[in-house]
């Protein structure tokens, strides 16, 4: 395993290695459906200012096979999460951003449930405490 640098913000790092259940080795249109997330995030990203605010970051293998496809939502000192069972399109790319837009400028990563957008309740997968800390 080799670790490269991250962006040290507010930052989406979606699995671009994520299969649908059914899905081939490479997916029906040449990429795994993480690939496609990937591409569907970043797109809908370049599509608004808004979001310029929260990185969208790549690597293989989350380990939430079961769940894919799936992102990690995380920032310094703030809790963090993981998300799966998305389709990867723009809707599910615009409900992620929305969300991590909302997530960055939270107090420690908390998100009020009424301002959640649609498209990512129910797919809350983990949360994990920032390093040094735990949730009271």
């Amino acid at each position: 395993m080799i670790l490269k640098p991250a962006v040290s913000g507010p930052a989406i790092v979606a699995c671009n290695t994520c299969r649908v259940p059914g899905e081939g080795q490479a997916g029906d249109s040449g990429k795994r459906s993480g690939a496609r997330l990937v591409e569907a995030l970043r797109a809908v990203q370049a599509s608004d200012p808004a979001y310029e605010a929260v990185a969208v970051e790549e690597m293989p293998c989350l380990f939430a096979c079961g769940d894919s496809c799936t992102v990690h939502l995380r920032a310094p000192e703030k809790v963090g999460y993981v998300l799966g069972r998305f389709t990867p399109d723009e809707g599910a790319a615009r409900a992620i951003l929305d969300y991590a837009v909302l997530y960055a400028e939270s107090d420690g990563g908390q998100v009020p449930y009424r301002d959640w957008p649609e498209g990512v309740k129910g797919h809350f997968l983990t949360r994990m405490p920032p390093a040094g800390f735990v949730v009271a």
